[in-house]
């Protein structure tokens, strides 16, 4: 299945800029902005007034990257993001990938879907 669509991509950008958008990106993930915070570890207003924090560009660009990882197994845009908010993943003691992500743990998550993508149940 393809990657990350660039259409897809070019919708999480900040327009005029090279920053990931965090607005654009909670609602692509059918997410609150506070969830969004809470997910990167920042209070909520930074992603309205310091969208260029560093950490919080971290974040972003890591569920950019488990959302490419994702589109492997699942190219349906509705059930992926359901996939890795919702599901708990047994390898993960049952976390859906969000909280995987969310502990730091980005590269772990990606793994996983790489190796469901080739067969392989993690």
């Amino acid at each position: 299945m393809p990657a990350l669509s660039a259409d897809v991509l070019e919708s999480m950008r900040e327009p005029g800029t090279s920053r990931l958008s965090p607005s654009r990106l909670a609602e692509l993930l059918e997410m609150q902005q506070q969830e969004l915070a809470a997910l990167a570890g920042v209070h909520r207003n930074t992603l309205r007034m310091h969208s260029e924090s560093p950490r919080l560009q971290a974040m972003l660009r890591d569920l950019v990257r488990l959302l490419s990882a994702a589109t492997a197994i699942q190219s349906d845009w509705q059930r992926l993001v359901f996939f890795i908010k919702n599901e708990p993943v047994a390898a993960f003691r049952h976390k859906t990938l969000l909280q995987v992500v969310q502990e730091g743990r980005t590269d772990d998550a990606i793994a996983y879907l790489e190796s469901v993508a080739s067969g392989f149940a993690g």
